[in-house]
């Protein structure tokens, strides 16, 4: 086989953004991230699908990006590592916060829930990329793993 004439794909990286940095909504508390995502999750859908997205902050808690993961159905949905880390990285990402919403209206985590939490916390800590927040969205209130202790 002749590998100089191989091709192969070429891969581009690239994050763009029409925000000022200086414009960008800070998070500090759950109630801020809630916030924000009161007024960047389609709540005409909530109670239908679910719908797994992550928050991704610079190193002054504010927000990169909102980023869509998945969109599952009526009792869940995947949430992918790989996607996940691969855009905190591609937007150099300080740290991320997991977001997803339960069309029951149930804020309880389930176990999967949990369990999702702690792999994605434990891969970010080796990536120096933290999962500093997990937020359960419904239609009326909000759950946050941190403020429940559970990061």
């Amino acid at each position: 086989m002749d590998l100089q004439n191989t091709k192969v794909a070429e891969v581009q990286l690239s994050y763009k953004t029409t925000v000022k940095a200086s414009e960008r909504p800070q998070v500090n508390t759950s109630q801020e991230v809630h916030r924000v995502l009161e007024s960047n999750w389609n709540y005409e859908i909530i109670e239908f699908i679910e719908e797994f997205k992550i928050i991704l902050l610079n190193r002054n808690n504010r927000v990169l990006a909102i980023v869509p993961i998945s969109v599952g159905g009526t009792a869940g949905t995947v949430a992918d590592p790989k996607v996940i880390f691969v855009s905190a990285l591609k937007c150099n990402a300080a740290s991320i916060i997991l977001v997803h919403n339960h069309p029951s209206g149930n804020l309880k985590p389930s176990n999967s829930d949990i369990e999702l939490t702690k792999r994605l916390k434990n891969a970010g800590q080796f990536l120096d990329l933290p999962v500093i927040e997990h937020i359960i969205l419904t239609k009326d209130a909000y759950f946050s793993f941190a403020d429940e202790g559970l990061m």
